[in-house]
């Protein structure tokens, strides 16, 4: 198994690694999701995928792509459109095999990918920026 740290990763060189990882049969787990980045402007971002949120199928609207607001979902959804999953078995073994933590387990040692990091002269910021302007609410511990 294979356990990445997403923090400061750029999501596509990020989700690239991962599916040629998933498509290669090993198993691999993702931690510090909403700390990935995303190149370009956020508005273009959210309009982007507020289309994305908004698509209906006329017919049975329970047959409508679902486009999830929380950072670990998003980043798996996006992950997702990166490997074979609605044409190939495999795809969906693949898919399978993947898990996105919201909150780090204890005592995980994650290796980071050196070609994800982000460095470049254009606009960047997080998935968890992203799902705050698409409408998810962030919840602050009680303590702080």
């Amino acid at each position: 198994m294979v356990v990445i740290d997403a923090q400061d990763a750029v999501v596509g060189r990020l989700g690239a690694r991962v599916a040629k990882l998933l498509m290669s049969g090993q198993a691999v787990e993702i931690i510090n999701p909403d700390k990935a980045l995303m190149r370009g402007s956020l508005s273009a971002a959210k309009e982007k995928y507020l289309s994305r949120r908004h698509q209906k199928d006329k017919r049975t609207p329970e047959n409508s792509p679902h486009w999830p607001r929380s950072p670990h979902l998003l980043l798996r959804r996006m992950i997702r459109g990166m490997l074979p999953f609605g044409s190939s078995r495999r795809g969906r073994d693949a898919y399978h095999r993947l898990k996105v933590h919201a909150i780090a387990p204890e005592g995980v040692k994650a290796q980071r990918i050196a070609e994800a990091e982000s460095g470049g002269k254009h606009g960047t910021y997080s998935i968890s920026e992203l799902s705050e302007s698409l409408g998810y609410n962030v919840r602050k511990p009680a303590n702080q």
